[in-house]
């Protein structure tokens, strides 16, 4: 996350220091919501014993622990490039290769079976994503596959609240600057359009989430691990305090509360799941 998240998963200034202080506790706040999708993800690869694996931006290893129970016997590495998810993965996997890398240039030293990733692409830089992994594709050899999920929430509530709490005084003045807010995901049809030509088969889905969460604050937590950090690590204490009443009170008025008091989040995440030609 994994998404989400390090220095690969910023795309402007602002998102890009947030990569580097990636705190794996707030993360992990919501652990099994945030593993549900790794799960969905590796369901549909089509491979039965692949003996090496990447989990590529493998967070605090919660991905790489699914993996690692799917197939205990292949030789598995965790990259990311926040040292935080990094130093928790290996405390919570000790027999995991983890390692500190930047998506933007890693490519593997050796071929991998299966390049895996949960909840990262969507903090690369917009207008190079699809080629990076378009170049991780083309390390790997034929009958390789390649999976991953992104979160793809840019026109969810949670998300518009941001940027719009964000275009207001007082922060605007600090954050109007540093583009904080993450770009809606290429389509389907563009990744389709763009891997075809080095894949025999590609496999793209929509799933939606909807995560039931104590409460508005709840909310205000869960984005906290990764979307919202762009938008409040820039501020001051004060600033960072005021903005999140001001986007907890925005929350309140765009989700609902069920009639037992919790509220429902919807989550939208994209899946692609494609073989090496």
């Amino acid at each position: 996350m994994s998404s989400s998240t390090p220095t690969h998963r910023a795309f402007g200034s602002s998102a890009a220091k947030s990569a580097k202080d990636w705190s794996a506790a707030q993360y992990l706040k919501f652990e099994e919501e945030r593993t549900r999708p790794s799960r969905d993800l590796l369901s549909q690869v089509p491979l039965k014993a692949p003996k090496s694996i990447v989990d590529l931006g493998c967070g605090p290893g919660n991905s790489t622990a699914v993996l690692a129970e799917q197939f205990p016997d292949a030789q598995i590495k965790g990259v990311d490039s926040s040292a935080d998810m990094i130093e928790k993965a290996k405390k919570t996997l000790p027999n995991v290769n983890f390692s500190l890398q930047d998506l933007t240039t890693y490519i593997p030293k050796e071929p991998a079976d299966l390049l895996f990733s949960n909840a990262v692409f969507h903090w690369l830089p917009p207008k190079e994503r699809i080629n990076i992994i378009a170049n991780l594709i083309k390390s790997q050899r034929s009958g390789g596959v390649f999976a991953f999920q992104v979160p793809d929430n840019f026109t969810e509530p949670s998300h518009a609240a941001m940027r719009s709490v964000a275009e207001q005084k007082p922060w605007a003045n600090t954050l109007s600057s540093l583009h904080p807010a993450l770009p809606q995901f290429q389509s389907a049809q563009e990744i389709y359009n763009q891997l075809q030509p080095l894949c025999s088969s590609i496999n793209i889905w929509h799933t939606y989430y909807y995560h039931v969460l104590e409460d508005h604050q709840a909310i205000v937590e869960w984005v906290k691990g990764t979307g919202l950090r762009p938008f409040i690590d820039p501020l001051s204490e004060e600033e960072r305090k005021s903005y999140l009443e001001a986007y907890l009170n925005r929350i309140k008025e765009v989700y609902p509360s069920a009639q037992d008091g919790k509220v429902l989040l919807r989550y939208p995440r994209l899946f692609m799941v494609a073989v090496r030609s």
